[in-house]
């Protein structure tokens, strides 16, 4: 059976050393060797990395970061084996500033909050049935989150997140331990058994309608990174599918 949204990748900035592509949502980063079977057969999900290289004709693409495959928004492909190098220094020594748009459940009473919360393995046992579930644990790495409110509607806030660190879903389990799930997501959402229900029936319109979309409403809207002696930056609107839940909500 094969996942595939009908929106395919854009390129949103071409550069000699690097493209900034926009990734769809339900598209993986790059390949990888199993996404998951369910009853109706294996589910082949298409992957960015491999598009790229076949529209391009560049085999040396490589994505120095990457995007959960529910996630939309912007990814960085670089060109070449030294850009590739440059790239690694950029996100390792943190000069990479992404910026995160989220629909979440519940309108929080602030505008602006940073969360200090360090996030590791929840561990599996009777309240988790899921093995990569992050939580703000005392033993976690440290993970840095700063949020601000852009809109409230209906019961949701539109919120604008930016990771200082790059922990594993950090956004997704941070915006959890404050209370706001984000809409549509399987393993950080008031239904802690989605995830493992969709893995046994695949992504059904029962399933879709509990959580609110078919996805987390999670994108990556903007990216800035020093290159060459130039600041670059590249923004991304919100996709079609979370701008028609935001608008769907009575405001």
């Amino acid at each position: 059976m094969t996942s595939a949204s009908p929106e395919k990748p854009r390129i949103v900035t071409e550069h000699p050393d690097f493209y900034l592509v926009h990734k769809p949502a339900l598209w993986l980063t790059h390949r990888v060797r199993s996404v998951g079977v369910h009853s109706g057969g294996r589910v082949e999900v298409p992957d960015v990395l491999a598009w790229m290289q076949r529209e391009t004709g560049e085999p040396d693409l490589s994505p120095p970061h990457r995007l959960d495959r529910e996630t939309s928004g912007l990814l960085v492909l670089s060109r070449d084996t030294d850009a590739a190098r440059r790239f690694f220094t950029l996100f390792k020594t943190h000069l990479v500033g992404k910026t995160y748009h989220a629909i979440v459940r519940g309108m929080p009473d602030w505008e602006r909050r940073t969360l200090d919360a360090p996030l590791g393995d929840l561990g599996l046992g009777a309240a988790n049935r899921v093995l990569m579930r992050q939580a703000v644990v005392p033993n976690g790495r440290p993970a840095v989150t700063d949020f601000r409110v852009l809109e409230k509607r209906g019961g949701h806030a539109l919120i604008e997140a930016h990771p200082r660190s790059g922990r594993l879903h950090q956004i997704r389990a941070h915006l959890f331990h404050l209370g706001l799930p984000m809409v549509g997501d399987k393993i950080y959402g008031p239904e802690r058994d989605a995830f493992v229900e969709f893995i046994e029936t695949g992504q059904t319109s029962e399933l879709t309608a509990r959580l609110g979309l078919p996805r987390q409403a999670l994108h990556a809207a903007r990216i800035a990174f020093p290159w060459a002696g130039a600041q670059m930056v590249a923004t991304v609107e919100l996709p079609e599918d979370m701008r028609g839940f935001w608008d769907s909500l009575e405001t």
